[in-house]
This record gives C-alpha cells, sequence and structure tokens, in this order.
C-alpha cells in the first residue's frame, strides 16, 4: 500500500506514534488509508451540507474495509464574492485548492481519496489535483439546489439579477424584491440552473469520475446521502484495482465529456476549466475540438438561466445517463 511509507516498518515508529495520538488504533493502520477531502463550510450555499455528505463517505468507506481520514478544501461562492473586490480571488482558488490537496495527499501517504466539492472553482481544482496526483480517487458532490417559486413559477439565482434590474427600470417594486429574496434559493446546493457548478459537477459524471446521479440528484434528497456511502464503498475497489484517474480521464473521456457539455447546453467556463483538468491528465483540449463537437451535437436541454427548466427536471429525466 502507499500508505506503507508513513505506518510500516521500523523506522515508521515515530509515524505509528502521531496516528496513535489521532486515536486510530493498530487495526485501522493495517487498511488502506483514504482521504476524504471536504469542501464544507459556513459562507457557500452549495456547501453547507457537506458535513453530512463526508460523514456518509466515510461510513462507506469503514464499511468496505478502508479507514476514511478527512482534510478540508477552501470554495468561495462566486455569488457572495460578485460584485466587490472578492472577484479578485474566485478563479485563483481553483490553483490553490489543486495545490494544497496534492499536498495533503501526497505528504500523508493516502492510499486513495474521496472529493467532495460542490462549486464553481472547487470542483475543477479538486479534479486537477486528482489527475495530478494520480492516486485512486472519486467524486461526490453536494448536489444541486431546489429551485425556488414565486407565484408559482420556478425561480433561480439569475432571476434575482433580472429583479435587480427591474427595479432599477421601474418594473419590479422593493416589496416584490424582497419577495424574490425570501423565495428564489429556498435550499442548500449548488444554484439550481445549469451554471457553472451544476454544470462541473455533470461533466464529472460524464468522464468518469463520478457515479451515476453525481450531477443532478438534489442536494436535499436523502438518495445524495446513498450516493455519498456508494462513493465511500466505491473508493475501495478502485485501491483494490489500482484504478487512478489518468486511467479514466482519457482524451475519449474529455471528447465525451464535451460532448455531454454541449448536449446540456453547460456553462461557457466548462472550457475554462476542462482544458486545465486535461493538461493535468496529460491531454490537449482546445477550441477548435469544442467548436467540432458544438457543431455536431444537438443541444437537448434548455435549463435555466437558458430556459425555463432546472437541475432537479434534468435529474427526473434521468440525468447524465439518460
Amino acid at each position: 500500500m502507499r500508505s506503507d511509507a508513513v505506518k510500516t516498518g521500523t523506522a515508521q515508529a515515530p509515524h505509528r506514534s502521531l496516528f496513535n495520538a489521532l486515536g486510530y488504533t493498530e487495526e485501522e493502520r493495517r487498511r488502506p488509508l483514504i482521504g476524504i477531502v471536504c469542501s464544507y463550510n459556513e459562507i457557500v450555499p452549495g456547501h453547507m451540507n457537506l458535513d453530512k455528505i463526508a460523514e456518509a463517505v466515510k461510513m462507506g468507506v469503514a464499511m468496505a474495509g478502508g479507514t476514511p481520514i478527512m482534510f478540508p478544501a477552501i470554495a468561495v461562492c462566486d455569488g457572495i464574492a460578485m460584485g466587490h473586490v472578492g472577484m479578485k480571488y474566485s478563479l485563483v482558488t481553483r490553483d490553490l485548492i489543486a495545490d494544497s490537496t496534492e499536498c495533503m495527499a501526497l505528504a500523508h501517504g493516502f492510499d486513495g481519496l474521496v472529493c467532495i466539492p460542490n462549486c464553481d472553482k472547487n470542483v475543477p481544482g479538486l479534479l486537477m489535483a486528482a489527475a495530478r496526483v494520480n492516486i485512486p480517487t472519486i467524486f461526490v458532490s453536494g448536489g444541486p439546489m431546489m429551485a425556488g417559486r414565486v407565484h408559482g413559477q420556478k425561480k433561480s439565482l439569475s432571476s434575482m439579477f433580472e429583479a435587480v434590474g427591474s427595479v432599477a427600470a421601474g418594473t419590479m417594486t422593493m416589496e416584490e424584491l424582497c419577495e424574490y429574496e425570501e423565495k428564489v434559493c429556498p435550499t442548500c446546493g449548488s444554484c439550481s440552473g445549469m451554471y457553472t457548478a451544476n454544470s462541473m459537477n455533470c461533466l464529472t459524471e460524464a468522464i468518469g469520475m463520478g457515479l451515476k446521479g453525481n450531477g443532478t440528484v438534489p442536494a436535499v434528497y436523502s438518495e445524495r446521502i446513498r450516493l455519498a456511502k456508494h462513493a465511500g464503498m466505491k473508493i475501495m475497489e478502485l485501491v483494490e484495482k489500482d484504478i487512478k484517474p489518468r486511467d479514466i480521464m482519457t482524451e475519449e473521456a474529455f471528447l465525451n465529456a464535451l460532448t455531454v457539455d454541449m448536449a446540456l447546453g453547460c456553462s461557457t467556463n466548462s472550457m475554462l476549466h476542462l482544458p486545465a483538468i486535461a493538461r493535468e491528465a496529460g491531454v490537449d483540449l482546445n477550441l477548435d475540438i469544442a467548436n467540432e463537437l458544438s457543431a455536431k451535437t444537438p443541444n437537448l436541454c434548455h435549463l435555466a438561466p437558458a430556459g425555463p427548466t432546472y437541475m432537479e427536471d434534468l435529474n427526473e429525466a434521468g440525468g447524465v445517463y439518460a
């Protein structure tokens, strides 16, 4: 096992003493050590439920014979960061996340990783880290937010920006704007339309790094907890078979992901992130390839903000697999 470097042999006695300090038993040390990279925080709506996801993942890992060990990854909410100096900090977190995850994974000799992201730069940052570190890894996201409802109509975060414009134009009152504020983002989860976060979570599934439903099962569904447990169990199979991210994230997988991107009408930011992830995996992606695939791939969905349907509707229609 890779983790033998930190737990086996006479020279590793000091290492074992530190595991003892953490409360780990000899039985736990004998098992594969699985890093659970959890992006839980209390400032990003898509991440406020990730502590529950992490606990489910840890249970799945333990059930399948591994020792789960959690460590954090940062995440910025692009919505809260918008319109002030915070905008300058969002994109750079992608590389900070990749770098810090690489540091943690390699410094501690993990045998495998389960990555638990959910938002715009957080998902690609962890995918970049997975490709770079190249030890068995699986992803399970926190899931999308349910759509809000105002006057019987489904709404999402983009509706808020439109509402602000309507107030400025004099076609909406401040009272109506307050009603939108209270109802448009009703649950935890990544914002309910096909914005960057949900795009990247769907493409994680399409590229083969997440299980069926990773991109579309709503954050508040119990099915999301079951999915997390299955991801925890699945990482043990990947470790046993030594299936690594670059075995999965091949050129064909990236082309498949780009095709799904065009079919679902994903965020244009996917062309900011997919080439960066591909580079870490040793695959060359460029805009010409994207244009070629776009020319021959029908756009099957008009998900918000492009249309009146939402991630929950895509999930009910069968999700990425459909």
